[in-house]
């Protein structure tokens, strides 16, 4: 019996996940314990292994497509067994794929129709939706239609330009045939999956299919006239963009090629279009050479009029071209964002700030290195004095709730790690009963595999107070937003050389700046006043930290 598959809960705080690599594809043998796909997490990308055997029949999330957690990710089950009640089911967030001896028609097709639409298809006909042309996009504009009810379409042909939130993008056909009904006319606009156009076999009376496709569950698609349905040779209409020529002449254009030759300030007449019926698409702009008889062209009436009239003091402007990149939010970058924003606007901040003198805990990590087999950094240290500090500060180790404060007796020091991809916290558990050295390499262990992407969830998990170090980039001071649910977090700079006073006497010193950020709910300023203070006798007389 085929077994659904879904998006699993990889961590606490996972609401969605997104399939970055698919290790099997449908048709495979599945054996209890394969690695079927690598799935991104808020935290992490992690190895998804399955606990079924069988063939894959169905993917239901593609990779680089994200979904909630329980969507269907996928079917296992008999080879040939039929899974159409499990689709029927609605769990599905996309198509399914195509069968191995599906059609080759039926396996091009740009949008699967609804259920009921599609068994009511005469043969030959392909229902045509608007399509996501990008991650964020829920609903499409026609710009242009490059083709008219009634003309042949071969597979690659561009069908119509489409204005998603992004960019206006072409939209080729996955099909061949004729083009029997246009659902959304120039200038409209639909949601992603409502009916953009009917292609089949000229002739196919296609009566009936844009109201049962409607009916099915689809958005409503605009309808023409039912005889402009039932006759496959429309009658003609603009399908072009057009541009007037300096002479009052009409060039067919696609709105992006006008745009961009608009941004770079090129005539269309001087361009000679590609496509079809000699239209300009967006390569023809970018591959646009002027040739020397149009640029003396251009400047002969230029000449005139300087000899005409004053000459006016021309303003330099640089060659060059605007250039942006737009990269796809990660997971991870998205539940950043979410959870930050969250934090900071739900936990009213303040931030103390402290000087600690370092000489002394230069000379003790000095001294500790000595010892074979022994590396400890000053953020270690900083991490070891922040453990102890929070046993004599518990408030300070503290979560807020709506009806209580929970106060943590145990510490979890949560140390932020930057990845690729953006930040992750790895947790020291029972930090205060570790010693520098254990934390040191615990530090660096967490550390690498957090950079490969090899951390457990249950490795972030847990925190009850977070150190973010910036000091080896040079930052001498700055500000964190608390990781909740902890009540504060410790942001530590880089040691700086400087002149300070001893004793009376201007001495060279060794300094770092800590600046510690509160949740105002949970700690009150003299209580994080009262743990800095803790904190800098510790840094500063190290030898404390092993008593």
């Amino acid at each position: 019996m085929a077994i659904k598959v879904t998006m699993p809960r990889l961590s606490d705080t996972m609401t969605e996940g997104t399939v970055a690599t698919w290790l099997k594809k449908v048709g495979d043998k599945i054996s209890e314990g394969d690695i079927l796909a690598e799935i991104e997490t808020d935290k992490a990308t992690m190895e998804f292994e399955s606990f079924n055997e069988g063939t894959l029949l169905h993917i239901g999330i593609q990779a680089g497509e994200t979904a909630p957690v329980d969507s269907l990710l996928a079917i296992i089950g008999k080879e040939g067994e039929d899974i159409s009640a499990l689709l029927a089911g609605g769990d599905a967030p996309a198509a399914e794929a195509p069968k191995a001896d599906a059609p080759a028609a039926e396996a091009k097709t740009e949008t699967a129709a609804p259920a009921k639409a599609a068994t009511e298809l005469p043969k030959g006909v392909i229902v045509v939706t608007m399509p996501r042309l990008s991650d964020t996009m829920t609903e499409g504009t026609v710009a242009t239609w490059l083709k008219k009810v009634g003309d042949a379409v071969a597979e690659g042909d561009i069908l119509a330009e489409i204005e998603t939130d992004k960019a206006t993008m072409e939209f080729e056909s996955f099909n061949a045939g004729t083009l029997l009904y246009i659902g959304i006319q120039e200038g409209n606009t639909a949601p992603v999956d409502s009916l953009l156009a009917i292609i089949g076999p000229a002739g196919t009376d296609i009566s009936g299919i844009a109201e049962n496709y409607t009916a099915g569950g689809a958005a409503p698609a605009s309808t023409p006239a039912a005889e402009e349905t039932k006759a496959a040779p429309a009658a003609p209409q603009a399908t072009e963009a057009v541009a007037e020529t300096s002479n009052g002449g009409r060039i067919l254009a696609s709105p992006l090629a006008k745009k961009i030759a608009s941004d770079k300030g090129i005539s269309l007449d001087q361009v000679k279009g590609s496509g079809e019926n000699g239209r300009i698409v967006k390569s023809d702009i970018e591959n646009f050479t002027p040739s020397a008889q149009a640029q003396t062209a251009a400047s002969a009436p230029a000449a005139k009029q300087e000899a005409s009239a004053p000459a006016a003091p021309k303003v330099f402007v640089p060659a060059g071209e605007v250039f942006t990149e737009e990269i796809k939010n990660s997971q991870m970058r998205k539940i950043i964002a979410k959870r930050l924003s969250e934090s900071l606007f739900t936990a009213p901040h303040y931030n103390l700030v402290i000087e600690v003198s370092m000489d002394e805990a230069m000379q003790a990590r000095a001294a500790i290195n000595s010892v074979p087999d022994t590396k400890v950094s000053f953020n270690d240290m900083v991490i070891k004095a922040c453990a102890l500090a929070l046993k004599k500060h518990p408030k300070i180790n503290s979560t807020w709730k709506e009806d209580a404060i929970i106060i943590n007796h145990h510490v979890n020091i949560g140390v932020a790690v930057a990845v690729e991809d953006g930040l992750v916290v790895p947790v020291l558990k029972f930090t205060d009963a570790m010693s520098l050295s254990q934390i040191g390499g615990s530090v660096r262990d967490l550390a690498g595999r957090a950079k490969n992407k090899k951390l457990g969830p249950q490795e972030m998990e847990g925190s009850t107070f977070t150190v973010s170090n910036l000091g080896m980039f040079g930052i001498t001071e700055f500000n964190s937003i608390i990781n909740q649910p902890n009540s504060a977090i410790l942001s530590v700079g880089a040691i700086v050389e400087k002149p300070v006073v001893k004793n009376g006497q201007i001495v060279v010193g060794n300094t770092m700046m800590l600046s510690l950020a509160c949740d105002h709910r949970t700690i009150d300023g003299a209580t994080g006043a009262q743990f800095l203070q803790t904190l800098k006798q510790y840094i500063e007389s190290p030898v404390t930290m092993l008593a």
